[in-house]
């Protein structure tokens, strides 16, 4: 099974994309296609048989062709004719690649292919392993590409022309009706016919010059039986022009009372439809910010050591192994680990935190995060497409290409719209030639034009994918990324999250909590603990370790150590029979445990892990270990119960210990000594019990209730497996991001149907107006110019109403 990406040209609005779709799907051997109008792309799923230049074809056919970009490479290493065939038959065979040229004189490659298909590192790539080296001819420091600013750019081009030649048509023609001496002075002063000339030339340029794409467009699509947005602009302007024309041209040929002319509503339809595009494209090209903040993170050259010399090369020559030099307020060209020496490192574009990370020798490096003051070396362990920064970008592009539930009902409306709508028109000409007063020709014209113009469906196509657009982006700079589109509106249905415990609610390593000095000095006993420990590898003897290290103790000279599995250990320390461990320890070495008992019972009401100390036989010390909660995990609880979500833990621990973390975070329900291979049952009963389940964990025994709960919530800081099987990550591990993860859910959802009630409702209310049902009763009737007006306006409606997701703040 196969499955690409394509950038699609053309659509404009919720019928295109019923058009696309259905194009695709009816390819024999294509599974799948999944088209969203925000980001004007199409996800295809195919068989083998399947070519992906014969999906261009189809696309070519239904009238929305794939996007082509293309790319020039300086090649080296060619040598004669022999060589350019070689590079020449590797690009081709390149699935996505349309056309390949090679030049030998110029040793270059010039390739077109088609845009999202295939990279240009994978050309790159490709002509490697012909034997050549490849460069891309780009501008390196050139910021990443908004297409829809270059759209507006193209937009504001036509709208400013379409309006000037508009401009003295509306001013006369508006200007008479709403001030009648002007209409009288006006028609005293310029013949009648002349007029009528000068408005018919006037919109001949609009209509053919910056109001050109909705005819080749729309009459194409019309012609195939598959009209969209363009075909209902092109009748409704072109009805009214035509009418017009031909009583400018052939008055007697109409009857008296017939004899207005509409050229004003031609122009200004154009006029303000070319308005609304270009406000919705500005607008729509802020909907992609978070992907292009992402992508400028990319450091674009990095200083390596290559034969013991350092140079400066670009990033995309670093391979694995390199070994990189950082300067301070440099940016991390890939990932890596620290070689040499320390500094402070700005995370806050994957954790979201502020605060600068210490790093030394083996912390591990981030690319596209930024050093601080200090100078270090790394070594470079993942690069190009295996960074964290590539992983989160592809992340965010697959969330917000997703298509939601919720998109159906509209996709299912809109595959019958359009026709619809024309039938509407053509019944609404009907009635008004049957029984409108007269001239009923004009009467029944404006009405037709009227419903074909504010009947566009573009605010139905733009409600869902622009909300996801911005609500996933804005996810990823808030440090919560949707691996899976769908999870945006599952988790908003959620009715209780389990956390596992251990390293999701709680740090995930033992912590020194507790120090009990039963005889002798507290720092030299803990200075002798640690040193004992010190070639141990039980995570408790590291936490000891740690306890030593933070009092700044220096650690004695240990003799002879023994580990006893089970128990603990013994150890020589400056002379002394040091004995550590557990009671098991203490009472197989004959010690009195008298002293310890009352220290041991208080830990074990707190749930946390006893470390008993004998020197020379005889009790000396109690120390208590526990996994401490996260800072946030208590506020986040209490943020959750806020949200009317209830809240489980699942943990392995004892009973006791697990109530005791509960009773601290105020968790609603625990699961106790808990199996890796039983999590996903907890997941199922706590479905049966309470309703749709969200399970947050971080290891690779969470990875099965990950992906059997309804959303699956993996921290970033967790093992590769369960990110995998999650359907949410979040790239720091906090608690409190879940909240942030629910919180956008909802808002971003709630969005959504904010977008879907106005489109819906703004087209229920407005076409009978259109029609004319007022006018019998209220002799009201709606210009097709307002209509235009309030079609573009619902569209630039629906995309500032998503844009407000931008503001969204993180939950704690």
């Amino acid at each position: 099974m196969n499955a690409t990406r394509f950038s699609i040209e053309g659509m404009t609005c919720a019928s295109c994309v019923g058009r696309v779709e259905r194009a695709l799907s009816g390819t024999e051997g294509v599974t799948k296609a999944n088209v969203n109008l925000a980001t004007e792309t199409a996800d295809v799923s195919f068989d083998e048989q399947v070519d992906v230049k014969e999906l261009v074809e189809v696309l070519d056919k239904a009238g929305y062709p794939a996007r082509t970009e293309e790319i020039t490479f300086d090649i080296q290493g060619m040598t004669c004719a022999s060589c350019v065939g070689r590079v020449e038959r590797a690009l081709a065979d390149v699935e996505g690649v349309t056309e390949a040229s090679v030049n030998l004189a110029a040793e270059t490659a010039s390739v077109k292919f088609l845009s999202g298909v295939v990279t240009v590192d994978q050309l790159v790539d490709v002509v490697a392993k012909a034997g050549y080296q490849a460069a891309p001819r780009i501008d390196r420091d050139a910021a990443p590409v908004n297409r829809k600013e270059d759209e507006a750019r193209a937009l504001k081009g036509k709208l400013l022309l379409a309006a000037v030649l508009t401009l003295p048509i509306f001013l006369v023609e508006m200007g008479g009706h709403l001030f009648p001496p002007l209409h009288h002075w006006w028609m005293m002063t310029v013949p009648e016919w002349a007029w009528r000339y000068t408005q018919m030339a006037l919109s001949i340029v609009v209509l053919a010059g910056p109001g050109h794409v909705f005819f080749a467009k729309g009459i194409p699509s019309l012609l195939r039986g598959g009209p969209d947005m363009n075909a209902l602009v092109a009748l409704g302007a072109g009805a009214a022009f035509l009418y017009s024309a031909f009583v400018t041209l052939w008055p007697l040929a109409v009857p008296e009372g017939a004899q207005n002319v509409y050229f004003e509503a031609a122009s200004v339809i154009v006029t303000l439809i070319l308005l609304g595009r270009w406000l919705e494209a500005r607008a729509k090209g802020r909907t992609g910010d978070a992907i292009r903040k992402l992508a400028g993170l990319r450091a674009k050259t990095a200083r390596v050591e290559r034969d013991g010399v350092v140079v400066e090369i670009p990033v995309e020559e670093i391979a694995v192994g390199d070994v990189l030099h950082l300067r301070p307020g440099e940016k991390i060209a890939v990932d890596g680990k620290v070689l040499s020496g320390e500094s402070h490192v700005d995370e806050a574009m994957i954790s979201g935190e502020p605060i600068p990370v210490s790093k030394a020798p083996n912390s591990p490096l981030i690319a596209g995060t930024v050093n601080g003051e200090g100078a270090m070396t790394y070594v470079a362990e993942k690069v190009g497409a295996d960074t964290m920064l590539a992983q989160i970008m592809r992340m965010v592009e697959d969330a917000q290409g997703a298509k939601l539930p919720i998109q159906s009902l509209v996709d299912k409306v809109t595959m019958y719209f359009v026709p619809v709508v024309m039938g509407l028109a053509l019944l609404t000409i009907g009635v008004w030639l049957a029984i409108g007063p007269e001239p009923k020709v004009a009467h029944a014209l404006v009405a037709g034009v009227a419903v074909l113009i504010i009947a566009c469906p573009c605010a139905m196509g733009l409600a869902t994918p622009t909300s996801i657009m911005v609500g996933t982006g804005r996810a990823a700079e808030l440090g919560v990324l949707f691996r899976k589109g769908d999870a945006l509106q599952g988790l908003q249905g959620v009715k209780v999250l389990a956390f596992d415990k251990t390293g999701t609610l709680t740090e995930g390593r033992p912590e020194v909590t507790d120090i009990v000095t039963i005889s002798g000095d507290e720092n030299e006993l803990i200075a002798m603990v640690a040193a004992a420990e010190a070639k141990s590898e039980h995570p408790i003897a590291r936490a000891l370790e740690r306890a030593a290290k933070d009092r700044g103790l220096m650690l004695p000279e240990v003799g002879k150590a023994r580990a006893i599995a089970g128990h603990g250990l013994k150890a020589d320390v400056e002379g002394a029979a040091l004995h550590i461990g557990n009671m098991r320890l203490m009472t197989r070495e004959k010690i009195d445990t008298a002293a310890f008992e009352a220290p041991l019972a208080a830990l074990a009401d707190q749930g946390k892990t006893p470390v008993l100390v004998a020197r020379d036989g005889a009790p000396v010390m109690v120390i208590g270990v526990s996994d401490p909660l996260r800072p946030t995990a208590r506020a986040a609880v209490e943020a959750l119960h806020a949200r009317g979500i209830k809240i489980a833990m699942v943990s392995g621990d004892t009973e006791r210990a697990a109530r005791s973390v509960a009773a601290q975070l105020g968790v609603d329900h625990v699961e106790a000594e808990v199996l890796p291979k039983g999590k996903a049952k907890i997941v199922e009963t706590l479905r049966e019990q309470f309703g749709n389940v969200g399970f947050v964990g971080d290891g690779i025994n969470d990875a099965p209730a990950l992906a059997a709960a309804d959303v699956g919530i993996a921290m970033g800081t967790g093992t590769d497996v369960a990110i995998e099987a999650a359907d949410v990550v979040l790239t720091k591990g906090d608690p409190a991001g879940v909240v942030t993860a629910c919180d956008i859910s909802r808002k971003t959802m709630g969005n959504i149907r904010q977008n879907l009630f106005w489109a819906f409702a703004y087209n229920a209310a407005l076409i009978p107006v259109a029609a004319g049902v007022l006018y019998p009763a209220f002799g009201i009737t709606l210009s097709p110019m307002l209509g235009a007006g309030a079609m573009a306006m619902s569209s630039v409606f629906v995309v500032s109403n998503a844009l407000r997701l931008r503001r969204v703040k993180r939950a704690l």
